[in-house]
Formats: structure tokens, C-alpha cells, sequence
């Protein structure tokens, strides 16, 4: 395959990250190419699970269906999850207070939580409040652990609804660190699931910084429910490097991006 291609692939992919969707006639004018010839790129980025085809062009890969359940999400780009987790650490000092929601990039980032003292940490996650439980028996950190209150949902191993969004606007901390379902540099950080979104508002809301980790399939990607605008946040972490074209919106928004 000519390094042509193999350009025009990248940009299409720039292209993605920054709009969401990709027109075909659009496409083509802007590179200089056929029609034909963008659908073939497009025809080949399918085959690489990158992207999915639409009427008259493209959108970048999101669940349709909503999130699957959290086990089987745990085990998808686990190794971007665990490297933006080890990253998100080091931004925790002693003393602090902060919120993790239910993403399964914060079950790894609760992995490397160790050594400090005096966290205060208030989560919804079932899974990474059994984890957390562990640590401070080990005595990895010292602090207190509070889980929030609520209705449970099997499948995504979480605490939400009325109660624990009560619970939560009763707290305010120094850091919340958000795992969203999108990041798009037009509408800002999304989620699949409205009851797990709805908590992650409220967080972003009682938090004096928020931090979202989001893996490169995160990019580019609207989901469901709006959780918050770019101006709301102040850290992105990710193990994609920043889009060119993104550079000055978030610098416009004060948002800082970290790649691992």
C-alpha cells in the first residue's frame, strides 16, 4: 500500500477525531482524490474495526447498543487503561479528596492508589470500592473509603439513582477523576449509560478539578448522555497524543492533555 494511502487514512482519522463523522465528496475534494478512491480507504478502515460506514461517508466506532457489561468491558485496550491509570496517580496527593466514577479505566487507576496519606475517596463503583476495601487493609494508602448509596446495576457493577445523587451533592472534593464513554472537542465528555452519567455530572459539578481518562477510542466520540462541556474540564489523560487540530480549543478552554 503507497504511503499516499497510507496518508489519507491518517487524516480521515484526524478528521474523525475532531468532527465525529467524515462526508465522502468532501472527502475526496479535500484531497485531491476520486470518490471511488475514498471509499476504499473508508472500505479498509472498516475492515480495521477503526470506524463504521454510513450513509454517504463515516463516523468513528461507538456502541450502539449502549456499553456491554463491565466485565467484558475490563478486558478492551487493557493496556491503555492500565498506563493511563499508572499516569492519573501521580496526580493524587496526600491529604486529598476525590471522586471515581464506575469506568473500568478507574478500576486500573485505583490499582496504582498507594502510598499517600490522608485520600478521602468517594466512588459509586462497586468493583473499585472492593478494590480500594483491599488496599487500605493492606495498608498500600491510609484514608477513609466512602461508597456511595443507591440503586446497584449488575451489569455495569455500579451505584446510581436518586439516593446516591442525593449522597453525592453532599460532598465536595478536590479532584474528580471521570472515565466517559466519548470525548468530542465540540460537545465535550459523554456517556452510554443516563443514570451513570446524571452522577458524573453532579461530580464535575462539587469537584475544584476534573480529571477525564480516556483511551484513543474515547476520541472523536459522542455517546449518549452529555455529562459536561470542555470549559468544565481541566485534565485529559490519554494514550493518544493530541490531536493537532484540537490544540486550540483546548488551549482556549484551559484544559491541559497528557499523553502516556
Amino acid at each position: 500500500m503507497s504511503l499516499l494511502a497510507e496518508e489519507r487514512k491518517k487524516i480521515i482519522l484526524e478528521e474523525l477525531d475532531t468532527q465525529g463523522k467524515v462526508q465522502v465528496l468532501a472527502l475526496a475534494e479535500q484531497l485531491q482524490v476520486s470518490s471511488e478512491t475514498i471509499r476504499r480507504d473508508l472500505d479498509t478502515l472498516v475492515k480495521t474495526e477503526k470506524i463504521k460506514r454510513v450513509y454517504g461517508g463515516a463516523v468513528k466506532i461507538s456502541y450502539d447498543d449502549g456499553e456491554p457489561p463491565y466485565q467484558e468491558r475490563q478486558i478492551i485496550n487493557r493496556d491503555a487503561k492500565m498506563a493511563i491509570g499508572k499516569q492519573a496517580s501521580l496526580l493524587i496527593e496526600d491529604g486529598n479528596t476525590i471522586f471515581l466514577d464506575t469506568g473500568t479505566t478507574i478500576l486500573e487507576f485505583a490499582r496504582f492508589i498507594e502510598g499517600k496519606r490522608g485520600l478521602t475517596i468517594v466512588t459509586n463503583s462497586l468493583p473499585t470500592a472492593s478494590l480500594l476495601k483491599e488496599s487500605l487493609s493492606q495498608g498500600l494508602f491510609r484514608g477513609k473509603l466512602i461508597i456511595l448509596g443507591g440503586e446497584i446495576s449488575p451489569d455495569q457493577q455500579s451505584v446510581s439513582g436518586y439516593l446516591c445523587e442525593e449522597m453525592l451533592k453532599n460532598f465536595h472534593v478536590d479532584k474528580a477523576f471521570l472515565s466517559v464513554g466519548g470525548v468530542s472537542i465540540h460537545t465535550g465528555i459523554s456517556d452510554y449509560d443516563l443514570n451513570e452519567s446524571v452522577i458524573s455530572k453532579i461530580a464535575t459539578n462539587q469537584s475544584k478539578e476534573v480529571i477525564v481518562l480516556a483511551d484513543h477510542s474515547k476520541i472523536g466520540v459522542q455517546s449518549f448522555s452529555h455529562i459536561a462541556d470542555l470549559n468544565m474540564i481541566d485534565v485529559i489523560i490519554s494514550d493518544k497524543k493530541l490531536p493537532a487540530s484540537w490544540s486550540a480549543k483546548l488551549e482556549q478552554n484551559e484544559v491541559t492533555w497528557i499523553a502516556t
